[in-house]
Protein backbone atom coordinates (compact mmCIF):
# COMPACT_ATOMS: atom_id res chain seq x y z
CA UNK A 1 0.00 0.00 0.00
CA UNK A 2 1.56 3.12 -0.93
CA UNK A 3 1.23 6.28 1.67
CA UNK A 4 0.21 9.59 0.92
CA UNK A 5 3.26 11.72 1.34
CA UNK A 6 2.04 14.33 3.17
CA UNK A 7 3.32 17.32 5.89
CA UNK A 8 0.83 20.27 7.05
CA UNK A 9 3.18 23.34 7.74
CA UNK A 10 1.75 25.76 10.84
CA UNK A 11 3.12 28.83 11.87
CA UNK A 12 5.24 30.16 8.84
CA UNK A 13 6.83 33.54 9.04
CA UNK A 14 5.26 36.38 7.11
CA UNK A 15 8.63 36.25 5.18
CA UNK A 16 9.07 32.67 4.47
CA UNK A 17 5.00 32.59 3.19
CA UNK A 18 5.81 35.27 0.63
CA UNK A 19 8.80 34.12 -0.75
CA UNK A 20 7.07 30.60 -1.12
CA UNK A 21 4.11 32.51 -3.30
CA UNK A 22 6.71 34.89 -4.92
CA UNK A 23 8.39 31.71 -6.02
CA UNK A 24 4.96 29.87 -7.20
CA UNK A 25 3.78 32.74 -8.96
CA UNK A 26 7.15 33.69 -10.60
CA UNK A 27 7.93 29.93 -11.83
CA UNK A 28 3.88 29.58 -12.50
CA UNK A 29 3.95 26.38 -10.26
CA UNK A 30 1.38 25.16 -7.26
CA UNK A 31 2.29 26.41 -3.59
CA UNK A 32 3.19 22.74 -3.00
CA UNK A 33 5.27 22.14 -5.83
CA UNK A 34 7.25 25.74 -4.52
CA UNK A 35 7.42 24.12 -1.59
CA UNK A 36 9.27 21.02 -2.66
CA UNK A 37 11.55 23.14 -4.44
CA UNK A 38 12.68 24.99 -1.94
CA UNK A 39 12.87 22.28 0.74
CA UNK A 40 15.07 20.13 -1.57
CA UNK A 41 17.04 22.78 -2.01
CA UNK A 42 17.79 23.58 1.97
CA UNK A 43 18.13 20.12 2.08
CA UNK A 44 21.00 19.62 -0.81
CA UNK A 45 19.20 17.48 -3.06
CA UNK A 46 19.06 18.09 -6.33
CA UNK A 47 16.29 18.06 -8.60
CA UNK A 48 16.11 18.65 -12.21
CA UNK A 49 12.85 20.49 -13.03
CA UNK A 50 13.28 20.15 -17.42
CA UNK A 51 10.00 20.34 -18.20
CA UNK A 52 9.79 24.50 -18.74
CA UNK A 53 12.18 26.98 -20.53
CA UNK A 54 11.71 29.34 -17.49
CA UNK A 55 9.75 33.29 -17.82
CA UNK A 56 12.44 34.90 -15.35
CA UNK A 57 13.59 36.96 -18.15
CA UNK A 58 9.01 37.58 -19.61
CA UNK A 59 9.63 40.87 -18.12
CA UNK A 60 11.86 42.43 -20.55
CA UNK A 61 10.34 41.32 -23.48
CA UNK A 62 9.33 44.13 -25.70
CA UNK A 63 10.94 47.13 -23.33
CA UNK A 64 13.78 47.96 -25.82
CA UNK A 65 13.35 50.42 -28.69
CA UNK A 66 14.51 49.86 -32.27
CA UNK A 67 17.36 52.24 -31.50
CA UNK A 68 18.63 50.40 -28.27
CA UNK A 69 17.72 46.88 -30.06
CA UNK A 70 19.83 48.34 -32.93
CA UNK A 71 23.06 49.54 -30.59
CA UNK A 72 23.54 46.32 -28.84
CA UNK A 73 22.79 44.28 -31.88
CA UNK A 74 25.84 46.53 -33.12
CA UNK A 75 28.04 45.90 -29.64
CA UNK A 76 27.93 42.35 -30.05
CA UNK A 77 29.08 42.19 -33.75
CA UNK A 78 32.56 41.21 -32.73
CA UNK A 79 30.93 38.12 -30.72
CA UNK A 80 29.47 37.13 -34.80
CA UNK A 81 32.95 36.84 -36.36
CA UNK A 82 34.63 33.49 -36.99
CA UNK A 83 38.40 33.19 -36.70
CA UNK A 84 39.42 30.95 -39.24
CA UNK A 85 42.54 30.17 -37.55
CA UNK A 86 40.74 28.36 -34.72
CA UNK A 87 38.10 26.30 -37.20
CA UNK A 88 40.11 26.17 -39.94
Amino acid sequence: MRHANQITLRGLQPRVERELRELARREDISLNQAALRLLEKATGIVVRHDDRIGNSLDHLIGTWSKDEADAFLDSIQSCEQIDPELWG
